[in-house]
């Protein structure tokens, strides 16, 4: 095809980094033809900011127009399985956001489900649904793109490419994200979101470890899988009074606001996830790489090639600094074209290519599966505070 031609599903902040995206792809032609949305209003405010022709209101409009060749789903998690799944039905190319899906409750259910609902139970009707979805990205002949942006990021890309010519051995690596909180206002509900920190922002780093173990399992002619899994989980700011949450956004219900989770692979390597909704300061991402023959550190967030310092924000109601920052005053970590850096912009370059000629991305169904399950396996280790083995 000469131009592919995007539908959005949901009209929030992970839909304006994609847009965003799209309009820097080159090398090929993107139509953003619809932005889909139970909210009409958000819907034709980003359909105005980022040049979309139409907006709607019923996702059915997306899967019946002949038009439409890729599907993009930035809606929250718990409506993602369905989509995916009708979207491939239709014919239709399909990106979609983290996590791939999740568990949300079923009838019956005591409740608050995350603290109620035993996370063996979660694991396994996750791990069915997984199956079902593996099942029909393969029947549908189309391509699925898992929006995983910490594979794109620049620096993991070159660590990526000096694995792959060293043919390193990673012996330990360690991920992080971390910031205060979020702005959603079911970010602290399992039943909105599927768990808490872990699922929400430690799937970014536990997907660019299992990616860059795989570039090495490659790299070495080897195969090399996630052995164990071992999480500890917690809600930090249980601790806190009312008068001491004004800096804090984590609100949570029934979902952790603290991980850490340490995986074993077959090969005996190991690496460490933290994800925490306590850090200020600002979003905090990287991925550590130690090998038998190097050491990498992939800064995401901050970048570290600009600094600030204000003493009042006058002047500045338009500029955006950083993400996750209350205010500019002060030293600040600036986050410079953010979207290259976090890998936005690669990510949209390489899931249109892969529309266009009907191929595999970088970032696909397999990683989103295995990101999925080991997160639920997770979060089965946390309640019951030991290691569970694949």
């Amino acid at each position: 095809m000469d131009t592919v031609t995007v539908a959005l599903v949901g009209a929030g902040y992970a839909s304006h980094l994609h847009c965003s995206g799209y309009r820097k792809v080159h090398g090929a032609s993107v139509r953003l033809k619809m932005i889909c949305d139970v909210d009409t209003v958000r819907a034709e405010k980003m359909a105005s900011s980022h040049g979309i022709e139409g907006t709607c209101r019923d996702f059915r409009v997306l899967l019946e127009d002949k038009e439409i060749d890729l599907i993009d789903i930035c809606t929250p998690p718990d409506l993602h399985a369905q989509m995916i799944k009708d979207a491939l039905s239709a014919g239709k190319h399909v990106i979609c956001e983290k996590p791939l899906t999740g568990y949300f409750g079923a009838e019956g259910d005591p409740l608050p489900i995350g603290s109620a609902v035993s996370k063996r139970k979660m694991y396994e009707k996750v791990s069915e649904e997984v199956d079902e979805l593996l099942n029909a990205v393969k029947a549908s002949g189309r391509q699925f793109m898992y929006a995983e942006n910490y594979v794109y990021a620049p620096t993991v890309r070159k660590a990526a490419e000096i694995l792959e010519n060293k043919k390193s051995r990673i012996l330990f690596m360690k991920g992080e994200e971390s910031l205060a909180g979020s702005s959603s206002p079911v970010a602290g509900r399992w039943d909105r979101t599927g768990g808490g920190s872990l699922i929400r922002v430690g799937s970014h780093p536990l997907s660019g470890v299992l990616w860059l173990k795989q570039v090495e399992a490659r790299a070495r002619g080897e195969e090399i899988k996630v052995r164990k899994v071992c999480c500890d989980t917690g809600v930090a700011t249980s601790v806190l009074g009312e008068s001491e949450r004004n800096c804090i956004r984590a609100n949570p219900y029934d979902v952790e606001d603290v991980a850490t989770l340490t995986l074993t692979f077959s090969d005996g390597t190991k690496a460490l996830i933290v994800a925490a909704d306590t850090v200020l300061g600002g979003t905090n991402n990287f991925i550590e790489i130690y090998a038998h023959d190097a050491s990498l550190i992939c800064r995401l967030t901050p970048p570290g090639n600009m600094d600030t310092y204000f003493l009042d924000e006058k002047g500045l109601e338009k500029t955006v600094l950083a993400e996750m920052l209350p205010t500019s005053v002060g030293w600040q970590h600036v986050f410079v074209a953010d979207e290259i850096l976090r890998g936005y912009t690669g990510e949209l370059q390489d899931f249109v290519e892969s529309a266009m000629q009907n191929r595999q991305p970088l970032s696909g169904i397999d990683l989103a599966a295995e990101t999925i399950r080991i997160i639920y396996a997770a979060y089965w280790s946390a309640e019951e505070g030991r290691a569970i083995e694949f």
